[in-house]
């Protein structure tokens, strides 16, 4: 993996006696290391591969009718851009990190804490700055003397308070709506709320909603084409595996070379029916695994029910009465054939 590390810092957001959330800094930065460099690679692989993403900028928050809803914080911004310009350094900039974030720690009482990371580093000709509040784990170690130790470390598989910021992107464009990506985590933004506000962060792009629009766009145009079954397929796959392709290197899907991916199949016009459509899509935005999948494969769980097949089999082996409302399976997988005919006594 090719990433060269700039600078990296930890501080660590703590109790104080006071019961209040305090910021412990560290004075220089972290040595360059083997170490530092398995640390930030892989929670650049970790990062680049997870799920759910959001994709914002720096702004003003808006309520849920698109509103402007209060001021701009910008005291993250403002530090940022002086170090960025070199007129702060990185030790510096970090530190008022540190601060605005346990600021904005102490104003909840869920708040516990962690390791504040900041890492500037380039990948692939692109500059990031990776900003997460890591959770200790406490661990079991044996010495060289053979005593078994307590202590704790780092949990990256666990990774919810986590926001990369393109460098690049935000220096090249900064009307741009997804240079500043986070982890969403389960409960979709809320828990990273006072996360993101620390940042003065604000949700743009919205990656599903994109690639569903992507998606529709798709089934119309080559309805239009009136294409035949396979022919039809064959677009949805293409489209499906160039945007894997963009997902699993950490790039971005864009329009044009969706339309360059289709046009190898054929279908030569797609960029302008999307252009003359109504479709909101952006020039370029992020894919969702998740949301593409349906390109592929139909699946869905519901009143103890769990179904999944190939898109292929639609109107084959799976007949689909939107009527009726069944689908009609021809061929029983062999495994589930084998328990209908156990329960059956038939075996």
């Amino acid at each position: 993996m090719s990433i060269k590390i700039e600078q990296a810092i930890i501080h660590a957001v703590r109790q104080g006696q006071d019961g209040q959330l305090e910021c412990r800094l560290r004075p220089q930065p972290l040595n360059h290391s083997v170490a530092l460099d398995d640390l930030v690679g892989e929670l650049h692989r970790l990062y680049t591969a997870k799920a759910g993403k959001g994709y914002g900028h720096f702004g003003v928050p808006l309520n849920a009718e698109g509103e402007p809803d209060g001021e701009a914080n910008e005291a993250f911004l403002n530090a940022m851009t002086r170090w960025h310009k070199g007129e702060l350094g990185f030790v510096e900039f970090s530190a008022q990190a540190g601060e605005l974030l346990g600021q904005e720690l102490s104003k909840y009482d869920f708040a516990t804490g962690g390791y504040l990371l900041l890492a500037s580093y380039s990948h692939i000709a692109t500059q990031y700055l990776f900003v997460a509040l890591l959770a200790p784990k406490p661990s079991v170690s044996v010495s060289d003397e053979m005593e078994v130790l307590g202590t704790e470390h780092l949990d990256l598989s666990n990774m919810q308070l986590a926001a990369r910021l393109d460098l690049t992107e935000w220096q090249a464009d900064p009307t741009s709506k997804k240079y500043l990506s986070f982890v969403k985590g389960r409960a979709g933004r809320k828990v990273a709320d006072f996360f993101l506000d620390f940042m003065g962060c604000v949700e743009g792009v919205d990656p599903k909603t994109q690639n569903r629009q992507l998606m529709k766009a798709v089934e119309d145009y080559v309805g239009q084409e009136s294409l035949d079954k396979h022919e039809a397929q064959e677009a949805r796959e293409a489209l499906f595996d160039y945007c894997k392709s963009q997902h699993d290197a950490g790039s971005a899907i864009a329009m044009k070379d969706v339309a360059d991916e289709l046009a190898d199949k054929g279908l030569e016009s797609f960029y302008q029916f999307t252009s003359e459509g109504d479709y909101g899509l952006e020039e370029t935005f992020p894919g969702d695994p998740s949301t593409l999948r349906q390109l592929k494969k139909f699946s869905g769980t519901g009143g103890g029910v769990s179904v999944s097949f190939d898109a292929a089999h639609l109107g084959e082996r799976v007949v689909w009465d939107p009527i009726k409302d069944t689908l009609t399976i021809q061929g029983v997988p062999p495994n589930l054939l084998d328990q209908l005919q156990r329960r059956a006594g038939k075996a």
